[in-house]
């Protein structure tokens, strides 16, 4: 991904990676945070919700981003097996420069399990660094 403000493009699709949704973590976040809620339901929305922030984490850590400014428009389309695996994929949905160091970036990112389907979306907006002078 270009890093940059002045690099991103609108349009521009960026994959944030793969998870599986390994059975033994599943249940280790089901006993921890979710206690009533029953594994043959698949993955609870919560643990849906940080997969998708741990790869977007990492996919993003090497990118100029100052700061995440917003999470919105949160969806849950389906809540996935045990062994599932999920990807991740960010898409530029606009930008606004906010002086002349930084810009914000309106992104949309989305979960897909191996079938292609939806499983959760959200949209974000970020700040990012400007090229910097010479």
């Amino acid at each position: 991904m270009p890093g940059y403000f002045e690099e991103i493009e609108i349009g521009q699709v960026v994959s944030l990676g793969a998870a599986v949704l390994a059975p033994a973590a599943m249940g280790a976040f089901i006993n921890a945070f979710a206690p009533d809620w029953d594994i043959g339901r698949g993955a609870p929305d919560a643990m849906i919700y940080a997969v998708w922030d741990r790869l977007d984490r990492q996919a993003a850590a090497l990118w100029p981003e100052n700061k995440r400014v917003a999470v919105d428009a949160l969806r849950w389309a389906r809540n996935p097996p045990p062994g599932e695996l999920v990807k991740g994929r960010m898409t530029i949905m606009g930008k606004d420069q906010v002086g002349a160091a930084k810009g914000i970036v309106i992104e949309q990112h989305d979960l897909i399990d191996e079938s292609g389907r939806l499983v959760f979306s959200c949209l974000t907006r970020n700040l990012y660094a400007c090229i910097p002078p010479p």
